[in-house]
């Protein structure tokens, strides 16, 4: 499994307040999308979501994204290494993803770009 980098998740709860700044901090404009009536803007290695309070909760307990070349191969080496796979692997709107839990209790979203 090869490990590409990671993306830090930003909870807002104003996404059109906070894209300014994290555009000009990230130098980059942002890629934005709607998944689960989350609205969502990636900018850089930042991912702002912003949406119902509920929602957000749940994905609060994801301490990071993890963008790995294959999302399937990523489930099979860490189910393998102890991890229990939450969720997934699902497509995305930008490829596949999966939510894995590892055997520290930490959970992680592991996402490709692949269709």
């Amino acid at each position: 499994m090869d490990i590409l980098g990671a993306t830090l998740r930003v909870c807002v709860d104003d996404l059109e307040a906070a894209v300014p700044f994290y555009e000009r901090l990230a130098g980059g404009t942002a890629l934005r999308f709607e998944r689960g009536g989350v609205q969502v803007a990636a900018i850089g290695c930042f991912l702002l979501m912003s949406g119902p309070e509920a929602e957000l909760d749940v994905l609060r307990k994801v301490a990071a994204t993890i963008a790995v070349t294959d999302v399937e191969e990523a489930a099979k080496v860490l189910a393998e290494m102890g991890a229990h796979i939450v969720a997934g692997p699902l497509a995305t709107p930008v490829g596949r993803n999966l939510i894995a839990m590892h055997p520290d209790g930490a959970v992680y979203e592991y996402a490709d770009r692949q269709g």
